[in-house]
């Protein structure tokens, strides 16, 4: 049974056509299970995935196959993985998390070239959620820094997530002040000092804006704003799209290390290429995730209103440039919100 606390979007319960992608290589029965480490907000994204996905492995290989899940924090999950968790892929939402594997051994150092679209297979950007009547009246990144809004979002220190919001939050205030980096940086500590409680992970931050009532405002994924709105009706909960946000890229790789060791690399390789195929990009747009496949765009194209996105390469230099200055041990982000 649908109960809310799952954040299960109605409309993942369709049916979708048989993908019309050729994988590349005839899959052998491996192992009947595969690990999917994934991001904290990807539980049901992912359940509706492997719904498609493993009818699709058993009539095309005949083999009966188990995809189970593991969500938290996107690089708690990647410290979990070189702590021993034998994940076959990984479904991460930040790029740096898949270079702490390559560096480590555990994914293919040209990781971003295994799959289409850098690896990538859809993406979205930090939106709000607010409450019924938006009685903050919040419209855009800077209603975010006034001392009567309180903000919802998770710990850039665990959260993929919350990462993105940060930089979002930071290319926003570049922009407004003319690259000047001594405003944007009391942009953001104000932002974060707006915060009154930091959750580990996305899931856990939609819990305390929702079902906690805390806060005035939700940061989070589009995806998951768009599917608390439906899924809520009853509070009429209304997303907004700021004046510019972030691309939000959500990497995919498989772990070398791992799938060698269990022979499951065959499974592995084709559940991710699964997620271009037109009806894996259909699930994700059902999900309310923005898709690289062309087709299934235009299908969902009332959906999702026009945004102006900016990117890391852009405002950043890339994310080992953001990661050095933002969120290495004594950057941006520990001068700005301390040590936690």
């Amino acid at each position: 049974m649908l109960t809310r606390r799952a954040f299960l979007p109605l409309a993942l319960a369709a049916t979708f056509a048989a993908p019309g992608a050729v994988f590349a290589q005839q899959a052998q029965p491996g192992p009947n299970s595969i690990l999917n480490v994934s991001y904290d907000i990807g539980r049901e994204l992912f359940t509706a995935e492997n719904a498609e996905f493993v009818p699709f492995w058993k009539q095309k290989t005949g083999q009966e196959l188990t995809v189970n899940q593991s969500h938290a924090g996107s690089s708690r999950q990647a410290r979990a993985i070189l702590e021993g968790l034998e994940a076959d892929v990984v479904t991460f939402n930040q790029v740096l998390d898949v270079d702490v594997l390559a560096k480590a051994g555990y994914v293919a150092k040209d990781w971003q070239k295994k799959f289409p679209n850098n690896a990538s297979p859809y993406y979205s950007f930090p939106a709000f959620l607010v409450r019924d009547g938006n009685p903050k009246n919040i419209k855009d990144w800077n209603d975010l820094v006034r001392d009567d809004v309180k903000v919802i979002f998770p710990n850039p220190k665990t959260s993929g997530n919350a990462r993105y919001t940060y930089l979002a939050a930071y290319a926003y205030a570049l922009e407004q002040n003319k690259g000047d980096t001594a405003k944007a940086d009391a942009f953001v500590k104000k932002l974060l000092a707006n915060v009154p409680v930091f959750d580990t992970g996305g899931r856990g931050a939609t819990t305390t804006f929702v079902e906690r009532e805390t806060g005035d405002v939700l940061v989070t994924f589009e995806a998951e704003t768009r599917a608390i709105e439906g899924l809520y009706k009853d509070k009429k909960l209304k997303t907004i799209v700021p004046s510019v946000s972030l691309l939000a890229e959500f990497p995919v790789a498989v772990v070398d290390k791992v799938v060698d060791k269990r022979g499951s690399r065959p499974a592995a390789t084709a559940y991710l290429e699964f997620l271009y195929s037109p009806a894996g990009q259909t699930v994700a747009a059902k999900a309310f995730h923005r898709v690289v496949d062309k087709n299934v765009e235009a299908q969902f194209k009332d959906q999702f209103p026009p945004v102006r996105l900016v990117t890391v390469e852009d405002v950043f230099g890339g994310w080992d440039k953001a990661n050095a200055e933002q969120f290495a041990s004594g950057g941006k982000l520990d001068q700005v919100f301390g040590a936690r």
